[in-house]
């Protein structure tokens, strides 16, 4: 087959052409730190990235319910405990008014603070998180208790768990059933006391600190529970930690270009390209002039 210059230019031009492509994509490794700018550089690299991208984002998803999760406990935890810290109180004010050295004055005062107690608690069982009733069950959009314009409460407790996904396919009951801390039977025995203080007629004082031993104890075992939950949710989000990191590597390695090696390609494919500038120079046919001188 015969050679002419016109083939040797168009073969100088084509290969000039992928040079300079070559040291484009290289360019592009470089500014953007990634193997592939579109699916078409590497479809199998581009098809694994989407796969490891969507388990990376299943993972930040996990992260985000943890957090509405730790707090949801900790509001929890901070509820009982306040609420063991006045029952406590209510329970000194009880042994004091059951003494039998109060004046009906004393006993009157003692029942006025636990009815401030009373309400404390009340305003306790209504606490919100992000704007949820966190103490009411599944129906966080309503408040448990109630208080009314006459002192009395009305209480709409659900006792229905509330779950939270924290890991695929794992869901954790991040609320307290309320009526073990909050519920009617405890603010009835409340009254009872009130009401006794303030009659002045303590005669049934032991059975009513005995109640109130009762409930305390129902406190303290729900706090227990909520704790153990609280423990199994510390390690739940220590291994999506590691999850995390893991999938983050693993996409570092599918996507991210190796600096080093774009470099030394990028150098060879400039010294590659200036040789083919040289030889594409001397290919080309000299003209007429050239032969005169």
């Amino acid at each position: 087959m015969r050679v002419t210059q016109s083939m040797l230019a168009s073969n100088s031009l084509r290969n000039l052409s992928n040079s300079y492509s070559n040291m484009g994509k290289y360019q592009d490794q470089l500014a953007t730190g990634k193997k592939i700018n579109r699916p078409s550089d590497d479809p199998v690299v581009a098809i694994k990235g989407m796969f490891y991208r969507t388990n990376l984002t299943e993972v930040e998803q996990y992260k985000r319910n943890l957090n509405e999760a730790y707090q949801w406990m900790e509001s929890s935890e901070q509820g009982i405990e306040h609420a063991t810290q006045v029952s406590q109180r209510i329970r000194e004010l009880l042994v004091q008014g059951n003494n039998g050295s109060n004046s009906p004055d004393d006993l009157k005062a003692i029942a006025a603070e636990i009815g401030q107690l009373k309400e404390d608690l009340a305003g306790v069982a209504n606490t919100q998180v992000a704007g949820r009733y966190i103490f009411n069950g599944t129906k966080t959009d309503k408040n448990p208790i109630t208080v009314n314009g006459d002192g009395t409460l009305t209480f709409d407790m659900n006792t229905e768990p509330f779950n939270v996904e924290v890991s695929k396919g794992v869901q954790l009951k991040v609320n307290i059933n309320a009526t073990n801390v909050f519920g009617s039977e405890f603010f009835n025995t409340l009254d009872s006391i009130e009401a006794s203080l303030k009659n002045g007629d303590m005669s049934n004082g032991g059975q009513l600190l005995s109640d109130l031993d009762s409930h305390f104890n129902i406190m303290l075992a729900e706090r227990s529970e909520i704790g153990a939950r609280y423990n199994r949710l510390e390690m739940i989000d220590a291994r999506i930690q590691d999850q995390e990191i893991i999938a983050n590597r693993i996409l570092s390695e599918n996507e991210d270009a190796d600096i080093e090696r774009v470099i030394t390609e990028l150098t060879i494919q400039e010294s590659i390209h200036r040789a083919s500038l040289a030889v594409g120079s001397k290919v080309i046919q000299p003209t007429l002039i050239d032969f005169l001188r």
